[in-house]
């Protein structure tokens, strides 16, 4: 069979195509939603969502599903092909980490980190990456992108905390409505015990990085970086030194930035800014 044709069966929604898998088992093993959340062990909410395709399901869900199913790994494997679909090569290895990560820490200088973007605002990022993408393409992108955001919405997220230049939130991308939406979603979020958003303001001065870097933490430890270059794409790097350096560099941003409350007052005071 060609490459082509073998492209041409692959599904083009992840998370619908194993959602329809996992509605399949249900049914399969006679089960209703209800008592198929109870032998997986996860709120029944979280079962819909993954069979309406809202979400790809993590992988901790496919290994229970796994194991109700009495199979060896084959939704865990099917999950972890699909969570890679679409993806640039370069970018699948930050995307692995990222999902069993205990820690997500970033510095956004240029963009909001993806976690906390809203559909809105990722589309006008991608739209001026690629101008010449059609409206398909930019929605398969953002919807790509958006399916990333179920780390945060799981049961146990990692622990993701952020610091975020004040250009970011001043820099009208999309347009003011956009802006509006995408801060007070940013507010909203910083409502969460599992997220941290500190602003660094202009009066802070010179920035202890000029370029925006992600630390990822495994088992509580910190292990790697991921950073993006507009020629050469994204890279993680393990090493050692590298990533004791990003440690202290997100520290000094740390440092350097506006505290919890202060920066929520900033963004809200931003957001009526972008209201006028």
């Amino acid at each position: 069979m060609s490459e082509a044709a073998d492209q041409a069966r692959e599904p083009s929604n992840g998370a619908a195509y194993f959602g329809e898998e996992a509605k399949a088992l249900r049914e399969a093993l006679g089960l209703s939603q209800g008592q198929f959340a109870a032998e997986l062990h996860y709120r029944q909410a979280q079962v819909s969502k993954v069979e309406n395709g809202t979400v790809l399901a993590s992988a901790a869900f496919a290994e229970a599903m796994d194991r109700v199913a009495g199979t060896p790994g084959v939704y865990a494997r099917l999950r972890a092909r699909l969570s890679k679909q679409g993806h640039p090569e370069w970018f699948v290895p930050y995307i692995a980490l990222e999902e069993s990560a205990s820690g997500i820490t970033d510095y956004s200088c240029t963009f909001l980190m993806g976690l906390l973007q809203t559909p809105e605002y990722a589309t006008a990022v991608f739209r001026a990456a690629h101008p010449r993408e059609t409206e398909a393409q930019l929605k398969e992108h953002v919807e790509l992108h958006m399916r990333r955001q179920a780390v945060i919405e799981r049961d146990a997220p990692p622990l993701l905390w952020v610091v975020v230049h004040e250009a970011v939130l001043r820099t009208r991308v999309g347009g003011s409505s956009v802006m509006i939406r995408q801060l007070e979603h940013l507010a909203t979020q910083m409502a969460s015990p599992h997220v941290t958003v500190q602003v660094l303001p202009y009066k802070a001065g010179a920035s202890p990085s000029h370029l925006p870097f992600t630390l990822l933490s495994l088992n509580g430890a910190p292990h790697s970086v991921y950073t993006e270059t507009p020629t050469h794409g994204g890279q993680v790097d393990d090493t050692s030194s590298v990533v004791a350096s990003a440690v202290g560099m997100f520290d000094r941003l740390r440092m350097a930035a506006l505290s919890e409350e202060e920066s929520l007052a900033l963004i809200r005071e931003i957001t009526e800014v972008h209201a006028k």
